[in-house]
């Protein structure tokens, strides 16, 4: 494969594997050359190898996987939040709210009219600003944090990521993890340390063995971790602290999507002299996903790379989505809402492992939108006798920063009445034996 890359700048080499797969002569799956083999074979300093590199990966042309090396993207739709096209089956692995909990927004539509805002003004409103200072300043140790405000969760990490890294660059993420963060540090070109996690969330030899290993930056999930729904214990999270302590420029972004909604206290793991940090709090769960707002706490200097990524134009956030978002978040009454929606969620999830419990099925409820549900079988081979019973599930494998089998299963069912809820919980049982039959 080495003879048939060529080029001697950056834009040139990247050209020639854009050329290669368009003709079919790369495909998706392969792998791209090692960067100092190219840069041997074609005669320049591999840093023109790298930036060749980063380019095709920002371009979503190729994804890297740690030692498995640089591979073409698969073009084939990934793993990724929401409802399952087949209308055929019950979904039960949708990630989603319940539609019924959103706050109704068309009273608060009125507080959104104002004056129009122009290029180079500031890119957060400022009510929203006020009010998220008192929402986001006293749970973070540093006393110096400035704010901004993205399109969404997913949004801040990938520019959060982007002003600090480079491509290569070893980002620490829980294993499991959220869908949408494994595509963004691989899409982004870095290459992600999966970091154990257990009941208490992200484990603290963990996330030792991460640093060691040369990451820059970690994504932590203080509490409703997804898929687990695991929340840091304040033991766990001083820990955590104390392993970062000999690290200080080390990125930590704590993506604390539940917030509002979260049945267990906030505790960071970062420390009041931390250099580097990030907290990220979405609305999307309490709000809804169609409310692409997220409100992030960070150390001036990150601030100010951040906002220079959110220079007014097409990469700001809307003002008028920004008040919405306020007169909603201010107003006790939707406050109200969004504290019996979170107590909805969880009494479901109990309620629901409960059932499991009596079924021989052991699952502890955690906290969020979701269970994580051991099985005592391939999930995959679950998975497969639950959807001839109708139902569609997502398998832990999808979550796995390694791809490894798993034996849990991820369902979503707080929409769940009672006597749907109780046939599932009937044809888990069922698909379980059936596995186990199928296995010998």
């Amino acid at each position: 494969m080495t003879t048939t890359i060529t080029g001697r700048t950056a834009a040139e080499i990247a050209d020639s594997v854009r050329a290669l797969h368009e003709r079919g002569t790369l495909r998706a799956g392969d792998t791209l050359p090692p960067v100092r083999t190219l840069a041997e074979r074609l005669g320049v300093n591999r840093n023109t190898i790298v930036a060749a590199y980063r380019q095709l990966a920002q371009a979503g042309l190729v994804v890297t996987l740690g030692r498995a090396g640089t591979r073409l993207a698969d073009p084939a739709p990934v793993a990724q939040e929401g409802y399952a096209p087949n209308s055929a089956l019950r979904d039960v692995g949708t990630g989603n709210p319940d539609p019924r909990l959103i706050p109704d927004p068309t009273a608060a539509l009125s507080a959104v009219v104002g004056r129009p805002v122009l290029y180079g003004e500031p890119v957060i409103d400022a009510g929203l600003q006020q009010w998220a200072h008192a929402w986001m300043g006293a749970d973070l140790a540093p006393r110096e944090v400035r704010l901004t405000v993205t399109s969404g969760a997913v949004d801040a990490v990938e520019r959060l990521l982007a002003q600090a890294l480079t491509r290569d660059d070893a980002v620490a993420l829980e294993d499991p993890c959220w869908l949408a963060g494994i595509h963004t540090v691989r899409l982004g070109g870095y290459r992600a340390v999966p970091v154990a996690t257990d009941e208490e969330g992200m484990t603290a030899e963990g996330l030792r063995a991460a640093l060691d290993a040369g990451v820059r930056a970690v994504i932590c999930t203080p509490r409703a971790q997804n898929p687990t729904g695991a929340s840091l214990s304040a033991a766990r999270a001083a820990e955590l602290r104390e392993v970062l302590a000999d690290h200080p420029y080390v990125l930590v972004i704590e993506d604390d999507h539940f917030s509002l909604l979260s049945r267990r206290p906030f505790h960071s793991i970062v420390a009041a002299d931390h250099r580097r940090f990030a907290l990220v709090r979405s609305v999307s769960k309490f709000l809804g996903p169609d409310m692409c707002l997220a409100v992030t706490a960070s150390d001036p200097e990150t601030a100010h790379r951040l906002a220079l990524r959110l220079s007014p134009g097409t990469t700001w956030v809307s003002h008028l989505l920004q008040r919405l978002a306020h007169a909603l978040l201010a107003d006790h009454a939707v406050r109200e809402r969004i504290e019996q929606a979170g107590a909805h969620y969880a009494a479901r999830n109990a309620a629901f492992a409960a059932r499991l419990r009596a079924l021989d099925l052991p699952v502890a409820s955690g906290d969020g939108l979701n269970l994580w549900v051991p099985v005592p079988a391939p999930a995959r081979l679950v998975s497969a006798h639950l959807t001839r019973l109708r139902w569609l599930a997502r398998t832990g494998d999808e979550f796995g920063i390694d791809e490894s089998a798993s034996r849990h299963l991820r369902l979503t069912v707080h929409e769940l009445a009672d006597p749907d809820a109780a046939q599932l919980a009937a044809d888990l049982a069922t698909a379980v034996d059936a596995a186990r039959r199928e296995m010998g």
